[in-house]
């Protein structure tokens, strides 16, 4: 009784006709694009910066001042192995620092540049 003509009407038949694949063929090389530049605009220089942040890590010795993923700056004092550092956070404080939690290498207490950066990160480019 107050059913319009327009509730009655059947949907419209899919465009492509062929099972869908016309889609499938438009869309595939979109895609593809879409996960190249995802790639080398995100994932590439990721993996790049955790390459290099683990040659840093490997190769600390004593006397790099180093900060740790918990915000604590020292400077290294001894390499106690291979998964462990003593670190002088101030005079007379030193503390044991798995090599792991290191966030930053900075060789023989260099300083920071204005932008943020290690004079090590602009030297790698």
């Amino acid at each position: 009784m107050f059913i319009t003509a327009a509730y009655a009407q059947s949907a419209a038949p899919a465009a492509g006709g062929a099972g869908g694949y016309g889609d499938l063929l438009t869309t595939l090389p979109m895609w593809i694009a879409i996960f190249v530049i995802f790639y080398f605009i995100v994932l590439r220089p990721q993996q790049q910066r955790a390459k290099q942040l683990a040659t840093m890590v490997a190769n600390v010795r004593r006397g790099d001042t180093v900060v740790t993923a918990g915000g604590l700056v020292g400077k290294v004092t001894k390499v106690v192995d291979d998964n462990e550092v003593l670190v002088e956070l101030a005079e007379g404080v030193r503390v044991r620092v798995v090599k792991a939690t290191l966030a930053d290498v900075r060789v023989k207490g260099e300083p920071a540049t204005s932008d943020g950066k290690s004079k090590s990160d602009d030297n790698s480019k």
